[in-house]
């Protein structure tokens, strides 16, 4: 028997509610790898699927969170993996639609599964997360399509939240000029300390879009936020420049016109991390192992028990939670 986070409705109300329960491996989903799970981490999808509506993300009940992992292989039907490889899970609906991390052991396919790189060990692998593999899609896609140091500010909008605060770090180690957009004035040392060097309120990107150019302001753009504020971004970027949209916070609309596209040469570029193909997802961790400071990385992370998830699911809904919650699902 182990423990794990199990969600459960009420037939009479339809509501969900969550509480650390004990299971057995029998009743774990179908897999041909089973993971000793050391730690997980703590996201908006999270928040959404421990909701008493389950955010619209929860498919079939019980269900358990956690939509990342990382910890031991303890028994493999697949080769490529063997008893006390370290490896890490991101995506692939693990914690939405498959159960997730939030359990002391999780049966999942092999192909979703990726190997821990040299350098990170289980801890670091979830103080980076989903959202830090995010972040690092985004910046790869940025610098794929040309961004290099130099160019001018890089924007990143949500830089206080998990995949912000990632961005904020890995641009300033790579030698970017970071700009934070945050509507919480109390961030702003946190943000400088991860390496952002100029902050911008969130309210100055908030406004209703009047014109689709504005002066040329930003070389990229991490954009976590969605809606109007990335509409307002893309009518300041510089001619050729390219912004990675990662997150639908602030609404799935774009009140955007063509013209930024037509006369600019702007980039829109969607980054997906849920079923990134294998060679990416490798080539994202190994660069998360060399090119995100760990000093930052640890500034970042506040620790959780299985215990604790219900509130902090509530919380990061509130947008109350900065930076990384890495979850010790055996403590």
């Amino acid at each position: 028997m182990f423990n794990a986070l199990i969600v459960n409705k009420d037939e009479d109300s339809g509501l969900a509610s969550a509480a650390v329960e004990q299971i057995d491996l029998d009743q774990l989903p179908e897999g041909n790898v089973t993971v000793a799970v050391d730690y997980s981490t703590v996201n908006y999808k999270d928040g959404l699927c421990l909701s008493p509506k389950g955010g619209g993300l929860v498919r079939n009940y019980p269900h358990i969170p956690g939509i990342d992992f990382a910890g031991t292989v303890e028994a493999s039907e697949d080769d490529r993996y063997k008893p006390g490889d370290k490896v890490v899970l991101t995506g692939w609906r693990v914690g939405e639609a498959y159960w997730g991390g939030y359990t002391q052991k999780a049966r999942v396919k092999a192909d979703w599964l990726v190997p821990l790189p040299a350098g990170l060990d289980t801890r670091q692998a979830m103080a980076v997360g989903t959202a830090g593999f995010t972040a690092m899609l985004a910046v790869m896609a940025l610098e794929d399509h040309g961004m290099k140091p130099g160019q001018g500010p890089v924007l990143v909008t949500g830089a206080a939240g998990g995949v912000g605060s990632v961005a904020t770090a890995i641009l300033a180690n790579l030698g970017y000029e970071v700009a934070g957009v945050t509507g919480r004035p109390e961030t702003e040392e946190y943000l400088r300390s991860l390496g952002a060097t100029q902050i911008v309120a969130r309210d100055e990107l908030n406004e209703t879009v009047k014109r689709p150019l504005e002066s040329e302001t930003w070389a990229g753009c991490v954009d976590a936020v969605g809606g109007e504020m990335l509409a307002r971004v893309l009518g300041q970027m510089k001619y050729g420049g390219s912004v990675a949209a990662v997150g639908l916070a602030g609404g799935a609309g774009l009140p955007a016109t063509v013209i930024p596209f037509l006369l600019r040469g702007v980039n829109l570029l969607g980054i997906d991390s849920v079923m990134q193909p294998y060679d990416n997802r490798v080539r994202a961790w190994e660069r998360l192992a060399t090119d995100l400071p760990m000093d930052k990385l640890e500034a970042m992370v506040k620790p959780a028990v299985l215990s604790d998830l219900p509130q902090l699911g509530a919380d990061i809904l509130k947008g109350q939670v900065q930076g990384r919650v890495v979850v010790d699902v055996n403590a």
